[in-house]
């Protein structure tokens, strides 16, 4: 469900609404907007608590004579915001606040391709066009900070990259540990999510992933470019790399 957050809901009373009968019992008729809103309240709670990552929530007794709803609503909101990554459900810890990810887009970016139809792979070109934004500017900052890059390490992933039993993992960890020193997480977490989506799509469209000598020589070269503070340089071949994923693409649209 893609519910946004309403910045004003705070100033709303709480949403009760009609009734229905269902035999002889009377059933509370809550509607999915009441249900959105107390989403949203239950992420407002969260912030005036001070509430952390692991920190656990309410319980939903407690939701409920807060919030003035039912229990079954309490329960659709909760599952809405573990969907949405904002809280978890752990056995013997009951329901914590979850830590800050973004994983929670990887799954709807990998439908929107897959429903693509024959317009699949142009979806996969559209992820991979949002990674190559992301990770040109990544890298232009990183060419910038050179001290902030594990050289050795992202070396020695670029050539497991060529070898077909390591390439995929390779080739995550490669891209995860060149960002892992930014100072700001969000632009690793991004090139993560995108990252998952584009290969899962990949994976069952139709592959077109090519880990070999090219691969390597392509990382390699990124890496080098950055580690010697060359902004352009490493901003050409981290477009270059990507170049090389459109090409594939397009010869597989073509085949």
């Amino acid at each position: 469900m893609d519910v946004g957050f309403d910045a004003n809901i705070m100033t709303r009373p709480p949403q009760r609404v009609g009734h229905a009968t269902q035999g002889e019992q009377e059933v509370a008729v809550e509607p999915v907007q009441a249900r959105q809103s107390v989403a949203q309240r239950i992420v407002d709670i969260i912030r005036e608590s001070g509430l952390r990552a692991g920190d656990s929530m309410p319980t939903e007794q407690e939701l409920i004579a807060r919030l003035g709803v039912s229990r079954n609503t309490v329960r659709e909101a909760i599952r809405e915001l573990r969907a949405w990554g904002i809280v978890q459900v752990r056995h013997g810890h009951g329901t914590t606040v979850a830590s800050p990810s973004l994983q929670a887009l990887a799954p709807s970016l990998v439908f929107r391709a897959l429903v693509s139809g024959s317009q699949g792979l142009h979806a996969l070109q559209n992820l991979a066009e949002v990674r190559e934004i992301l990770e040109v500017s990544a890298i232009a900052s990183l060419a910038k900070e050179p001290g902030l890059l594990d050289t050795e390490e992202l070396l020695a992933l670029a050539e497991r990259i060529g070898d077909p039993a390591t390439s995929m993992q390779a080739d995550r960890a490669f891209h995860r540990t060149l960002y892992a020193q930014l100072p700001n997480p969000l632009i690793g977490q991004l090139v993560d999510v995108f990252w998952d989506a584009y290969h899962e799509a990949n994976h069952q469209l139709s592959d077109v992933s090519a880990y070999g000598e090219e691969s390597v020589a392509a990382h390699r070269a990124i890496v080098e470019a950055a580690a010697a503070g060359d902004v352009e340089r490493a901003k050409a071949a981290m477009h270059a790399h990507f170049a090389g994923i459109y090409s594939r693409l397009a010869t597989a649209g073509a085949a």
